[in-house]
């Protein structure tokens, strides 16, 4: 069974900076794609970003381009989310995501092209 679990999320000033870790079990780690979803309270769920583990293939959405890093470590099954010089409207729960069909590109990230989620972590950034 896919399991994620997402922790790191918390209160942070404007400014600020926050590590995400979202911990995979129940599947071959380096055959699939980890992406990072968020949704604030009203609005629609957004892709982040996205890595590809097998080559390290990435994707950012440009409100966090420059400023969120993702990165893994097949050791531990782990996927991070580096967010640095965080902003108010990056406040969300943030989630990520996996599927075994899907491979990171510029063409965008959307919710209906995954099927494994985690449960979520809330992140706070105050003005």
């Amino acid at each position: 069974e896919v399991q994620l679990v997402e922790t790191g999320g918390g209160l942070v000033q404007a400014g600020g900076s926050l590590k995400l870790s979202c911990a995979a079990s129940g599947f071959t780690f380096d055959g699939y794609a980890i992406a990072w979803f968020r949704q604030a309270p009203g609005n629609e769920r957004e892709g982040v970003s996205c890595i590809s583990i097998n080559d390290n293939t990435t994707y950012y959405a440009d409100s966090v381009k420059g400023r969120f890093t993702i990165s893994s470590d097949n050791a531990k099954n782990t996927v991070y989310l580096q967010m640095n010089r965080l902003k108010p409207e990056d406040t969300a729960v943030y989630y990520c995501a996996t599927d075994a069909d899907y491979y990171c590109s510029d063409d965008g990230l959307y919710d209906f092209d995954f099927h494994s989620w985690g449960q979520g972590t809330q992140v706070t950034v105050s003005s």
